[in-house]
């Protein structure tokens, strides 16, 4: 069985587009049902996918994720996975998506965080909507309209509104400028390094410029591999993606198609005096989706700007959950 796709390199992406005797704009719809296959969605059972192309020429996908047994708000929509999908990949710019359905208000606002937000081109695959957008544009069948983002939200409220000129927005990059201390440093701490170094990592690149809490969540899955997601703030804040949801963006995108079940050890950095908690959160969620993940105890050294959640980091029978404490430290950022 092939593995799932959310990434298809510029080259291929031509391509298929040729193939098809189509540019690779017009290939972004006919991507759209193959990525709704895709979404996770056991509540509502609506499968939605988003179809994207970056600058560099590369596309993406995005679908929604539902959990059971958490509040509604914890989904991830597809809109959202898409902007996670491309940030992981170091993408520095959205130019088209092709999306099933209109975006809903909450991702409309989410959008709106990134660089040129209004001028990004949008296309609503789905078949009533398509039918509209071909007729009030006099379109054929081959043709696609792309409507750039400001028609769907003319009066936008956005990082313009709440931050200067030359701060980072999403997928631009960021140096949050955290460390871990020296304990770390100097490798006195063992088992379970790559975890907390890869949540670190997400931390460093969280975008929360409203809050001034970043924060990053690395996952573990039964195979040893490693997924991290950073904390995404939106101005109008409840549009924010918490960083264990990133993660299993990454986890979903990357690892193959398993069910959450395969998640076995989870990293949570976050500043101590944060006004921005994502511990809580985190946890539920994880033990809602796998418990195994969520089993130990979560603890933090309350020492100095930064603490460090881990749970379990078992990758075998009868290893057991190993319990860390780790001091931590948010080092000034010299580099900017």
């Amino acid at each position: 069985m092939d593995r799932p796709r959310f990434v298809i390199d510029s080259a291929e992406a031509e391509q298929m587009a040729k193939q098809s005797s189509q540019t690779v704009l017009q290939l972004l719809p006919s991507l759209v049902k193959s990525a709704q296959t895709l979404a996770r969605p056991p509540i509502s059972k609506y499968h939605v996918g988003a179809v994207g192309m970056g600058s560099s020429g590369r596309i993406f996908f995005g679908v929604n994720l539902e959990f059971p047994g958490l509040p509604l708000n914890q989904s991830v929509h597809a809109e959202q996975f898409l902007i996670t999908n491309l940030s992981l990949n170091a993408e520095p710019r959205l130019k088209y998506l092709a999306v099933s359905a209109a975006p809903c208000g909450h991702c409309r606002q989410f959008l709106q965080e990134l660089r040129g937000a209004p001028d990004v081109k949008i296309l609503i695959t789905s078949s009533e909507d398509e039918k509209e957008n071909k007729t009030n544009n006099n379109c054929n069948d081959k043709d696609q309209e792309f409507t750039p983002l400001s028609h769907f939200l003319p009066h936008r409220f956005g990082p313009d509104d709440l931050l200067e000129k030359d701060v980072p927005l999403l997928l631009e990059l960021h140096r949050n400028g955290l460390s871990f201390c020296n304990d770390l440093c100097n490798d006195k701490i063992s088992g379970g390094d790559d975890l907390k170094r890869a949540a670190l990592e997400a931390a460093n690149m969280s975008h929360a410029p409203y809050s001034g809490c970043p924060s990053g969540v690395a996952l573990l899955d039964v195979e040893g591999k490693i997924y991290k997601g950073s904390y995404m703030e939106s101005a109008a804040y409840n549009p924010s993606l918490p960083p264990a949801q990133a993660a299993l963006v990454a986890y979903v995108a990357s690892g193959g198609g398993g069910g959450y079940e395969r998640i076995v050890g989870a990293v949570l950095v976050e500043k101590v005096d944060a006004v921005i908690k994502q511990e809580h959160t985190s946890r539920l969620l994880l033990q809602c989706i796998s418990p195994r993940a969520a089993s130990a105890s979560w603890k933090s050294k309350e020492q100095e700007n930064l603490q460090l959640f881990l749970s379990n980091v078992n990758l075998g029978e009868g290893l057991g959950c190993r319990e860390f404490e780790v001091d931590a430290k948010e080092a000034k950022n010299d580099e900017q």
